[in-house]
């Protein structure tokens, strides 16, 4: 007698659709609980992303059951697992940009005593992915993996260089747009700025989040020549302006030796 093996259900396109929906909103969680950066209960998630309670209950059970998320206390909250941790270290043995940025920024940091950051997109938005501080009596940095609007970043202008003004315009929040003083940066000077960082392959500017900082950023660049992350600078105004050139010229040519190493 010959075996037959269970048909798999048949998957409606409504039913696929559902998955879909599903799987967006169990990104959903991750990315709030990420912005949040603390345990919360499944009801104020599911406030938070504006979905059904039911169906974010149902997926933090999910996502509970496979250590993507923990349980943290005993009043119901929840946070980031220990898994993640384990499928990000899994990325990173196989990431050559991360291996070697990281002996990179050390440079950087040798050469010049300033914080090194390597920052990427992340979506709609930029973060710093990797950082070196700087070997000084006070204290620069950013929070790795902290979402920031493109505009606000000297490294956004070189990340967006092989767009076109209209997916540039498609790719922002128009929120986005407005500088932490409450100014609203015009979007032609942004493009401006942008067309300009790519043609002289750096950008530089006193920081919009704060007033101390000055911010130099130089694009790392694939075998197409597009963009795919910037190494950068971090440095009080004053010694900006007095190392500015070795700054510019040494941020460059780590950039350079960087793109170099993973593109062989």
């Amino acid at each position: 007698m010959k075996l037959q093996l269970p048909k798999e259900p048949f998957m409606t396109e409504d039913l696929i659709k559902r998955r879909a929906r599903g799987l967006d909103r169990a990104f959903d969680i991750l990315d709030f609980l990420k912005e949040k950066a603390r345990p919360m209960r499944p009801n104020e998630i599911a406030s938070g992303i504006g979905s059904p309670k039911s169906t974010v209950y149902e997926l933090v059970a999910s996502l509970l059951e496979r250590r993507i998320l923990e349980s943290v206390g005993k009043d119901g909250h929840v946070y980031l697992g220990r898994q993640l941790y384990f499928l990000g270290q899994a990325h990173l043995r196989h990431f050559d940009l991360t291996r070697e940025a990281e002996a990179c920024l050390g440079d950087i940091v040798s050469q010049t005593r300033e914080t090194a950051q390597m920052c990427l997109l992340n979506g709609r938005k930029y973060t710093v992915a990797l950082m070196k501080e700087g070997e000084r009596h006070f204290r620069i940095s950013s929070d790795i993996g902290e979402n920031a609007p493109i505009p606000w970043t000297a490294s956004g202008r070189l990340l967006l260089s092989h767009l076109t003004d209209q997916q540039i315009v498609d790719l922002i929040d128009p929120d986005d747009f407005i500088l932490p003083d409450g100014e609203r940066l015009p979007l032609e000077t942004f493009l401006r700025e942008i067309r300009t960082a790519g043609e002289e392959g750096f950008f530089s500017f006193d920081s919009v989040a704060d007033t101390f900082t000055h911010c130099f950023a130089a694009p790392v660049k694939n075998e197409q020549g597009q963009c795919i992350a910037t190494l950068c600078i971090v440095a009080p105004r004053a010694d900006a302006k007095t190392h500015y050139n070795d700054y510019r010229r040494v941020l460059i040519d780590s950039a350079n030796g960087l793109a170099r190493r993973i593109n062989e």
